[in-house]
């Protein structure tokens, strides 16, 4: 009688699917607090005053690059096991990779910094808000004034914005205008078809139906101000709907910057996805990376908050025209500074060059204190690891500055077979461009700026689509009301 001999168990770290998994928790891992627990202070034991790490020097830089070893310490390298990270962030030198198919889920603890606390009977008011669509919604979270304050306050309760995101957008749209035709324009007489390639086509990728009141659907909320609602009403809600691969294109690589920008402000997710999840968390850390580019050497806590909530604004048209609150980037950090060093603090951190000179456990965001470290190697690696998209425009900039014919620009730039092997390390180029500081942040501004004009304007021309001119018309009567009484109060 034979025995077959049990397969051996594989380590965890070995198994594919673990391994996927492990690798992407290590290049945007930061595990960080579980939702439920609000930590002020620091989750590091590093000094809070000005203590960064030894840089090598660019001639060190240099021969460190240069030096080839032998093939036999190559063939030994490649089947050795990599040394343990010396910092958080030093997984952060590949490309993350995004395909979370493999597995189920992200750990528990991943990304915990992106859920923001609200009032419970709002909380629940936001889910059932969501139960009366019956089409799958993968990934859903609610923004703007009516879930977070503004410090404006209006007799009239304010809309509840919403994003869903989508797995396949045509089936999704056939199953809602079958249950909701009254929520779409004319275009839904035109089928789900039209209504994809709206979506899919033009503007940002983002499908918006606004002024929609769920048949129904009576909600007795709490309004901001803590005052609560007299009797039942009817809920107004404005919804887009987007695919889950534009939007992760989106947050990873800053395409348009449409959606990326909205997260990087608090938000309320309603209901989570691990791509999504893992995609954000690569954005908040960008959006962090590009503030630095446009920061002093010593800065406060809230003047980082407040560059970068203003990256989304710095291309936006409304901002130019009378349909904006002048004074709604200030509003909102001002008004969200504890749900600001929920997002962000986790993630300053874990950056090797940042800190606080001051505890921020102990001090008020106005008035704590950051140092960031202006050595041109490591702000040439940040230049390196921004969004691809993003990162693409900005080289074009300075070769297009500094005149650099296209087979050098090329070779400076390198490729993207050299990047997965020698990892997101900057270069010369890099290390120039780190260097000009009075010019990158010219640079910078003019990136985002080329980088959301054109997707948020076409967006807002496709709105009157897929809106229709009489609600359209109320929105923008309801802008420019916000932006006269914004303005008579600065006035004041």
């Amino acid at each position: 009688m034979q025995f077959h001999q049990p397969r051996p168990m594989m380590p965890l770290g070995t198994r594919p699917a673990a391994r996927l998994l492990a690798a992407s928790v290590l290049r945007y891992g930061l595990l960080v607090p579980a939702p439920g627990c609000v930590v002020l202070g620091r989750s590091s034991d590093r000094p809070h005053h000005a203590c960064f790490s030894s840089t090598p020097s660019r001639r060190q830089q240099d021969t460190r690059n240069d030096t080839t070893p032998p093939p036999s310490a190559a063939k030994e390298a490649a089947t050795e096991p990599p040394p343990p990270p010396s910092s958080p962030f030093s997984y952060d030198t590949q490309e993350p990779d995004y395909d979370t198919s493999q597995y189920h889920s992200l750990p528990r603890a991943f990304g915990a910094n992106q859920y923001m606390h609200i009032n419970e009977e709002l909380r629940q008011s936001l889910r059932q808000l969501l139960w009366q669509f019956k089409a799958p919604i993968r990934y859903a979270f609610a923004y703007g004034s009516g879930v977070f304050s503004q410090g404006t306050s209006s007799s009239e309760k304010p809309m509840i914005d919403l994003i869903f995101g989508v797995t396949y957008t045509q089936h999704w749209h056939s199953l809602n205008l079958t249950d909701h035709r009254d929520h779409y324009s004319f275009l839904g007489r035109l089928g789900s078809g039209v209504v994809t390639r709206v979506q899919d086509d033009f503007g940002a990728g983002v499908y918006f139906n606004t002024y929609v009141e769920l048949n129904g659907m009576t909600l007795c909320v709490i309004i901001l101000t803590g005052v609560r609602a007299k009797g039942v009403v009817l809920q107004m809600i404005k919804y887009g709907v987007v695919s889950l691969d534009t939007f992760c294109r989106d947050l990873a690589d800053w395409e348009t910057l449409y959606l990326a920008g909205r997260m990087h402000k608090p938000v309320k997710i309603l209901r989570d996805d691990a791509r999504v999840r893992l995609a954000n968390q690569a954005n908040l850390l960008s959006a962090l990376r590009v503030a630095l580019l446009l920061l002093p050497e010593q800065f406060t806590e809230e003047q980082l908050y407040h560059t970068i909530a203003g990256i989304s604004y710095m291309g936006d048209p409304r901002m130019n025209l009378f349909t904006e609150n002048p004074h709604k980037v200030a509003n909102i950090v001002a008004n969200q500074l504890p749900n600001f060093r929920r997002l962000y603090s986790p993630l300053v951190d874990t950056l090797p060059n940042l800190v606080f000179k001051d505890d921020p456990a102990a001090t008020v965001p106005r008035d704590t204190l950051l140092l960031q470290d202006m050595d041109p190697v490591r702000r040439g690696n940040m230049v390196r690891r921004l969004p691809k998209a993003f990162r693409k425009r900005l080289y074009f900039q300075y070769q297009r500055k500094w005149q650099i014919p296209q087979l050098e620009y090329e070779r400076l730039v390198g490729t993207a077979e050299q990047e997965r092997v020698e990892g997101r390390q900057g270069g010369r180029f890099e290390q120039r461009i780190a260097e000009d500081v009075a010019g990158i942040r010219r640079e910078v501004h003019a990136v985002i700026r080329s980088t959301i004009g054109w997707p948020s304007t076409s967006q807002s021309v496709k709105g009157l689509f897929t809106t229709g001119w009489v609600k359209t018309w109320r929105y923008l009567r309801e802008k420019v009301r916000k932006w006269r009484t914004a303005k008579k109060s600065a006035g004041t």
